[in-house]
């Protein structure tokens, strides 16, 4: 099997468990407070993936190195980005909160005109205003010239989330540390800072097995395989445009199971808005690849 071939089957696993994360953040959240599954989903992730730095032989390295990165990236991902993105989801149906934080990619290349001097193109415009039009869309329900929005505070939650994790990433261009070891270190300095947060909080409570098991299934699926499989993906293949592209095929399938499993009913407002999304974020994939 050739690189590109195994390279996108790795990034359909990636997509495949994005496209589940929407469900189970509700199913999740029904039981217990973000905060509550943002520690559970923190501790697993950061299991998994230190045993997975031992495995590789990179423990030194991980404990010897990056800490000083670790210490501001482990604040902006897991603590900063997941407990805002989990409090959107605790105030939104899972299907607006879903498609809002799709615009992440449209804020990084807005975001990076100050922070990385680069450019905006007439075709970067396009997009956000296309993009944007569907946040719009969203966040109204459909109600286009009435600006009392349904949850005006989920929204800006939600939209704030794609903030912090534009900015994570932009600020981490220049990281120099293995993906795996830089992902394990921030969730080694991010998990006392939940765990301290969690004391201060709702403290530790047993919600029962299936809220725990969801928990778990997030910290395993959202925060650590579907990260791996990603990186396995952008690492082998020979052009990043042919697995960034799958992540469009993770919206419909969200919306799918959101109404199969959650039962939330598919509003018009968000297939239009989510359109609106996909088509800004295509016209600016376009771009790239061109």
């Amino acid at each position: 099997m050739n690189q590109d071939r195994q390279a996108i089957l790795f990034g359909l696993g990636a997509v495949a468990l994005w496209s589940t994360v929407a469900t189970a953040f509700k199913v999740a959240l029904a039981w217990m407070s973000p905060l509550e599954l943002m520690w559970i989903a923190a501790f697993v992730s950061w299991a998994l993936m230190g045993a997975l730095v031992i495995k590789q032989g990179n423990i030194t390295t991980a404990l010897r190195t990056g800490w000083k990165t670790a210490a501001w990236a482990g604040m902006m991902n897991p603590v900063a980005y997941y407990l805002v993105l989990f409090a959107a989801y605790d105030r939104l149906p899972g299907q607006e909160a879903m498609a809002l934080n799709y615009t992440w990619a449209l804020a990084m290349a807005f975001l990076a005109v100050p922070l990385l001097g680069q450019r905006l193109t007439r075709m970067d415009i396009v997009a956000g205003l296309v993009a944007y039009a569907g946040v719009w869309v969203i966040a109204t329900r459909g109600a286009v010239f009435n600006v009392a929005f349904a949850d005006p505070l989920g929204v800006v939650l939600a939209l704030a989330s794609t903030l912090l994790w534009a900015l994570y990433w932009l600020l981490n261009a220049r990281d120099s540390r293995q993906p795996l070891v830089g992902q394990w270190q921030n969730f080694s300095v991010g998990l006392p800072v939940l765990t301290l947060l969690l004391l201060l909080g709702p403290g530790f409570q047993w919600h029962g097995w299936p809220a725990f098991g969801a928990g778990v299934y997030v910290g395993l699926f959202e925060m650590g395989v579907a990260f791996i499989l990603w990186q396995l993906a952008v690492h082998k293949v020979s052009r990043t445009a042919k697995v960034s592209n799958l992540i469009f095929l993770s919206p419909p399938v969200s919306l799918l199971l959101l109404f199969l499993v959650v039962g939330e009913p598919i509003l018009p407002s968000t297939l239009v808005g989510l359109v609106l999304i996909l088509l800004g974020l295509g016209l600016q994939q376009t771009q790239k690849s061109t």
